[in-house]
């Protein structure tokens, strides 16, 4: 009986030894993580406007792109459903600082300024600044831009690195802002600005028969997962999530989809 009752004891140990590797598991995920878990909905902060990443369908009914993609990735390894909220380039800071969006997945280019202010991921995609140009206008490189008026997102970082590449070589830029890149397209076929400028993936989308995209180009970009500077453990929970798929190719897939090709990282 006593070889009984101590076998019936090791077997209950071990049995436990079994069940508490898989209770330690379920409780590492991060608690601000397991809020939004709890609300059931993940608040994503996209763009609808920018073909190939972040772009609303009217023919679908449904947003499409790169970043769309990858915001259904996260909120399916978080096991809840998405909602995503429109932004633009001047109103996506201020829905994160309300706490009307979770994350922002809007073409955010990691700054070391955006960086003291708000929480960013590790990059996901990398690009570099272009210029969108007529056809007909005879501008073939960015020295012909030299005193001319180049047309710029509000709220973007574009116009601050035009200002220093021009410093550094030279030349003098004009300057347009304007609220959205399909205004800032308008504009450029309307003639009122000689160039659009934004990260080069961006400007894919709004290529055409009349206009094109030199090849030159410059500051290679970094975009990042942004949220409020508090939800470092939603930060590094994204990362975790990036590494994963970068190493088995689920993030190259994406840009595959979109046939997007990543600038170099800067070394």
């Amino acid at each position: 009986m006593k070889k009984r009752k101590l076998a019936s004891i090791i077997l209950t140990l071990l049995a436990l030894l079994v069940v508490l590797p898989t209770a330690v598991k379920a409780d590492s995920t991060p608690a601000q993580v397991k809020k939004i878990q709890e609300a059931g909905v993940l608040k994503v902060g996209v763009k609808q406007d920018v073909p190939n990443f972040g772009y609303y369908s009217a023919d679908s009914n449904s947003y499409e792109g790169m970043e769309i993609d990858i915001a259904k990735k996260i909120a399916k390894a978080m096991g809840v459903k998405i909602s995503f909220v429109p932004v633009t380039t001047q109103t996506r800071e201020p829905l994160m600082d309300n706490g009307q969006i979770d994350i922002l997945i809007g073409t955010y280019t990691i700054t070391d300024e955006r960086k003291q202010n708000y929480s960013i991921s590790n990059p996901y995609y990398y690009d570099e600044i272009g210029f969108l140009v007529r056809k007909d206008s005879g501008i073939t490189k960015i020295s012909d831009l030299n005193g001319k008026t180049i047309g710029v997102s509000q709220g973007a970082t574009t116009k601050s690195n035009l200002e220093a590449y021009a410093k550094e070589h030279g030349l003098t830029f004009k300057y347009m802002q304007l609220g959205s890149y399909p205004e800032l397209a308008v504009a450029l076929y309307a003639k009122r600005i000689d160039a659009f400028s934004v990260d080069k993936s961006i400007l894919s989308g709004y290529v055409s028969s009349k206009t094109t995209i030199l090849k030159d180009g410059f500051n290679t970009q970094e975009y990042g997962i942004a949220t409020k500077k508090s939800n470092t453990q939603i930060t590094s929970y994204i990362n975790k999530l990036l590494a994963k798929w970068k190493k088995d190719g689920s993030l190259e897939k994406i840009y595959k989809k979109y046939n997007l090709t990543p600038a170099k990282a800067n070394s």
